[in-house]
């Protein structure tokens, strides 16, 4: 099998696609045998990996997925331990996993929505699930003693899609340039009086961490889904959300610049918009830029099997590199956490029991969310399948070019090489 086929087959691409995009890529660039070079480091770090892991390259998909769970199971507990044991269904918990992750990520300023403007958004469209479940009677005076972040936090879990989506973000299409400003990031765990409130949310979400790219917040909330993998997860999810803020925030500023549009092209940002015509192929590589995983809808969403570029990819990219640094923190956690280094966009096939070819991925986040529903048998491949086209990407161009054409073309939707 060609690298070509190799990687289509890992992709689930027509292979066309890959020689199309090695051929006209390679010109424009002039950088030859990224194709051969994407599947001999593959092959490296897995057997590197797998000699870690004690098992061998022969062995079967399902002893290779074991090894990948169990070495996650070990790193939680190595982190939760380290951590004085924190509880993710407590506030005091929580915030020790936020405590490091803030210590990670260098502190960012961004573009947001102004408070003001989000109370006055409030006050024209009274949350009035939020009001029962606070046991106020107005909306004057919930914001006189609440804060205006953690209210519109709570819209997520309590106020239903229906409301959020059909009356109160509506308002946003009004929105100007001069309803944003800079300021810092805030990351920081709900109180615990919404934990009941939210349950719901966490089990459909499977996780306690969110975010809102226009307010500039990553929020916890504290609650427990009681299984394996809880702190790894907590943190990774935290770092990443870290990154993807102020990415979103360097978007909006760009949109600034054109006021007639602004209100259009956030709300386009916070729908997280994808590209959904057919683009018409020439002699040009044409790429997709996907702001969010399809593989969640639709696994078989044609978007899934043509050339694309994917921020999250690239949050998920720099949270795993933010591991590293825990070393600096806790000497004796160092070794532990490169083993997961450079293996966002590392996977293949392996023969499970009756012969039949499973795709594994070794990546991070898939590995984590696939511990978190091991009962359930439900395995995780596409922040692997994703990370990988970034990883073509970045070989024939930069990181750098990665995430400037990640931003240039993410309301236009695509563009062309």
């Amino acid at each position: 099998m060609s690298p070509q086929e190799k990687i289509a087959k890992i992709l689930r691409t027509d292979k066309d696609h890959i020689a199309k995009i090695d051929r006209r890529l390679s010109e424009v660039t002039g950088i030859k045998g990224v194709m051969e070079y994407v599947i001999v480091e593959n092959e490296t770090q897995i057997r590197e990996r797998l000699l870690q892991l004690g098992v061998a390259r022969g062995d079967s998909a399902k002893a290779i997925y074991d090894g990948l769970i169990s070495k996650i199971e070990a790193d939680d507990n190595k982190l939760f331990n380290i951590l004085g044991n924190p509880a993710s269904n407590s506030r005091h918990g929580c915030d020790k996993v936020l405590g490091l992750a803030t210590k990670l990520v260098d502190s960012r300023r961004g573009f947001f929505l102004k408070l003001d403007k989000a109370r006055e958004f409030l006050l024209k469209e009274p949350p009035k699930k939020i009001m029962e479940y606070l046991q106020y009677d107005s909306v004057e005076k919930m914001l006189e003693k609440e804060d205006v972040l953690e209210i519109f936090c709570a819209l997520r879990f309590l106020e239903g899609n229906e409301w959020l989506n059909g009356t109160f973000f509506k308002q946003y299409s009004g929105l100007t340039p001069y309803d944003f400003e800079e300021r810092e990031v805030v990351a920081k765990t709900l109180d615990a009086r919404w934990s009941i409130a939210a349950e719901t949310f966490v089990k459909k979400k499977w996780h306690n961490i969110s975010h809102l790219k226009e307010l500039g917040i990553v929020f916890v909330l504290p609650v427990s889904l009681g299984i394996s993998g809880e702190v790894l997860r907590m943190l990774s999810l935290v770092l990443h959300y870290l990154h993807e803020v102020p990415f979103y925030a360097d978007v909006f500023k760009r949109c600034a610049e054109s006021p007639s549009t602004f209100s259009m092209n956030v709300v386009s940002l916070l729908r997280g918009d994808v590209e959904h015509r057919r683009l018409e192929e020439g002699e040009k590589s044409n790429w997709l830029v996907v702001q969010r995983y399809l593989a969640k809808d639709d696994e078989n969403d044609w978007r899934l099997f043509v050339p694309r570029i994917n921020p999250e990819a690239l949050h998920w990219l720099k949270a795993e590199e933010d591991f590293l640094k825990i070393g600096k923190i806790f000497d004796s956690f160092d070794h532990n956490l490169r083993f997961w280094h450079n293996l966002d966009w590392v996977g293949d096939y392996f023969k499970d029991e009756v012969g039949n070819d499973v795709l594994v991925s070794f990546n991070l986040v898939d590995t984590v969310m696939a511990l978190v529903q091991e009962k359930d048998m439900i395995k995780y491949l596409y922040h692997h399948q994703e990370a990988l086209w970034n990883k073509i990407f970045m070989e024939y161009f930069s990181r750098e070019e990665l995430e400037k054409f990640s931003k240039d073309y993410l309301l236009q939707g695509y563009f062309e090489v």
